[in-house]
This record gives structure tokens, C-alpha cells and sequence, in this order.
């Protein structure tokens, strides 16, 4: 494994970055990150890094950029000793689960997730008893334990073909409120809330398509069509890209709606000049650092907290003193692990 000095790592960063992050926070960071691929290869490790990630970490120390579903599978399959998960809480576990044998350190003490911590798999066995025999689709973003009592998981890049894939006239889709109103929508089904207002009279209700779950993105809520429209008047070219985490009136006023890899493929393969970006901002400044011939609009300006705990100076830290490590007990990862691995053969 080859390491990098820190002023080589000051230039490519600075080839990358000068628009976005000042030339001293970039020789700073390139110190750490120097740091960084010292110890990564001292350790056997890989580093993984979701698309959310601050634009210093993300263009200078990971092995793998990406989605969930593409790191998800970036795990599964990697033979380092250690695997170093630069995103939350959910995507470190979900590493650990497929790949057992390695050590898997989230660098952040907690970086939890507003819709991971919305639902428990206390409610997951609620809704089971509830709706008998209808299957359930857990979003990757829940705990060990939500996985585990589900039937199958998916990323907000493969949603629809796993609900499509299960051939059920029904299924439980959990949860992210929006991201169910989506897919329904995408698939042609009805999606039904029944736990907004829990009566006896809906239990058994199975003549809706798709059951959903009240949780949300704390990021992604907060973004309105009034948002769009007011991008609209003051750039009539704009084009406009959702996650699919957003509400229905917000995507369906969108150019277009993806999972985060997509998005940044859509903005690589057209040639609009200018678009904005309806996700976490550092995803747009990491987009922004790879088409400097395009214009991401800051009117984002939403970032993810839990994500932003994830810095160069914790992975350092992480990798140094092997912490904070991620641990899932084996009776709940081997379902999980059921749910995960059927996700991932849909793609």
C-alpha cells in the first residue's frame, strides 16, 4: 500500500478543491490525511466513504467512494484486516454484518440517523402481528436489530426492484415515509400510514399494496417545492435533483430523482451548466470538485449532523487508538446478515 507526503497530498487536493475549501484549511487537512494513509497502511485497512462526506476527507484518503448499496457490497467483499466506515452508525454495522471477520471502526462516537432511530424492531414484530404474512423491505438506513426482524433491506438506488422483487401483492415498507410514497408511486402501488393513526379496525386491512412508516430524514424534510420554485426564478436553467428521501411534491417538481450515485452520474452524462442539488451540501460540493465546468447552486445549505461528526482528525483518530469499534451480536447479524445479502443480489 503506498502512502503519500503531505505536500503531494496538499497538491492533489488543491488541484481539486481551490474553489471550495480555503489553501489553509486544505495544507491542514492534507497533514492529517498524510497521517491517515500512514496508519491505513500500517493497519491492513480499507476505507470506505459515503458520498455525504466532507469534500477534504472525501477526495484525499478513502479506497471507495460511493452509495450505500455500492459500499455494502465494498464490504462484503474486502480482504483488509480492517475496514474503516466514513459515513453513520447504520452503514458501519451493515459492514460488520457482511464481513464478520474484520474489525470495523466508525469514527465517531455515536453518528446516528434520524430515520434509523425513528422505528425499533419492536415495531417491526408490532406491524408483523399486525399485518400476518405480508413481507417486510427495511431501508439500509436502520439498525442491526430493525434488519434483523425484516425480510429483505434495500438502498434508495434499488427500493423499487426489491419491492418488485418480492411478487407480493402487499409488503411492509419501512422506514422513511417519503421514500415509501416514492416507490409506491414508481411502482404503481397505494401506500397506506395505518400507525398514524393506529385503529383496530385497519389491523388486517390488506387491500392497499404497500404499508408504510412515519420516520424521516431530518435533512430531507426540510426541503420544499417553494425551494425549487424560487431556484426556478432566479436561474430559469436550473436543473433541479432530489433524493428520493425528499417528499413527493418535492420530487415530482424535480428534474429528476435518484439515489446519490445516480444523481452524481446524471450531472456527469448531461450537459446543463447548472443544477441544484436537493441532498446533503457536501455532496454538492463533492460533485462540484469533480465537474468544475458546472455550477452547483448553495442554496443547500442543509448538512447532515450526524454525518458531519465523521472528520479527518476522528478517522485518524480511529485508525490510532482502534476505536470507536463496531460490534453486532451474532444472533441478530445472521438475520440480518439474510436481509442484507438478498438486498445486494437484486442490485
Amino acid at each position: 500500500m503506498i502512502t503519500e507526503t503531505a505536500e503531494s497530498l496538499y497538491e492533489r487536493m488543491k488541484a481539486k478543491l481551490a474553489r471550495l475549501v480555503p489553501d489553509a484549511e486544505l495544507r491542514y487537512k492534507a497533514g492529517i490525511a498524510a497521517e491517515v494513509l500512514a496508519l491505513k497502511a500500517e493497519r491492513d485497512a480499507v476505507i470506505l466513504a459515503h458520498n455525504y462526506m466532507e469534500p477534504a476527507l472525501f477526495y484525499s484518503v478513502p479506497d471507495f467512494q460511493g452509495d450505500s448499496l455500492d459500499l455494502s457490497r465494498r464490504a462484503a467483499t474486502t480482504e483488509r484486516s480492517v475496514i474503516v466506515f466514513c459515513g453513520v452508525k447504520f452503514m458501519a454495522e451493515t459492514a460488520k454484518i457482511l464481513n464478520p471477520s474484520r474489525t470495523v471502526l466508525l469514527p465517531a462516537k455515536k453518528a446516528g440517523c434520524s430515520l434509523a432511530e425513528s422505528i425499533t424492531a419492536e415495531d417491526v414484530r408490532g406491524l408483523r402481528a399486525r399485518f400476518p404474512g405480508v413481507p417486510v423491505v427495511s431501508y439500509v438506513n436502520t439498525y442491526a436489530d430493525v434488519k434483523a426482524d425484516s425480510d429483505v433491506c434495500c438502498t434508495s438506488s434499488n427500493a423499487a426492484a426489491v419491492v418488485e422483487s418480492l411478487k407480493s401483492d402487499t409488503v411492509i415498507f419501512l422506514p422513511d415515509e417519503y421514500l415509501a410514497t416514492n416507490v409506491a408511486r414508481e411502482t404503481g402501488r397505494h401506500v397506506v400510514f395505518p400507525t398514524r393513526t393506529p385503529r383496530p379496525s385497519q389491523d388486517g386491512l390488506l387491500d392497499v399494496q404497500m404499508i408504510g412508516w412515519t420516520g424521516r430524514c431530518e435533512v430531507h424534510e426540510r426541503f420544499t417545492v417553494e425551494d425549487i420554485e424560487n431556484a426556478r426564478r432566479q436561474f430559469p436553467d436550473v436543473v433541479v435533483l432530489a433524493h428520493p428521501e425528499c417528499s413527493a411534491e418535492v420530487c415530482r417538481a424535480s428534474d429528476f430523482s435518484g439515489s446519490t450515485n445516480a444523481i452524481v452520474r446524471y450531472v456527469q452524462e448531461h450537459p446543463a451548466k447548472r443544477y441544484l442539488v436537493l441532498t446533503e451540501c457536501a455532496m454538492g460540493d463533492n460533485i462540484a470538485a469533480a465537474n468544475p465546468d458546472k455550477e452547483m447552486l448553495r442554496i443547500c445549505s442543509l448538512r447532515c449532523p450526524h454525518m458531519n461528526e465523521i472528520t479527518l482528525e476522528e478517522t485518524r483518530d480511529a485508525l490510532r487508538l482502534n476505536r470507536y469499534v463496531i460490534e453486532v451480536p451474532e444472533e441478530i447479524a445472521a438475520r440480518a446478515r439474510r436481509a442484507l445479502e438478498r438486498m445486494i443480489a437484486v442490485g
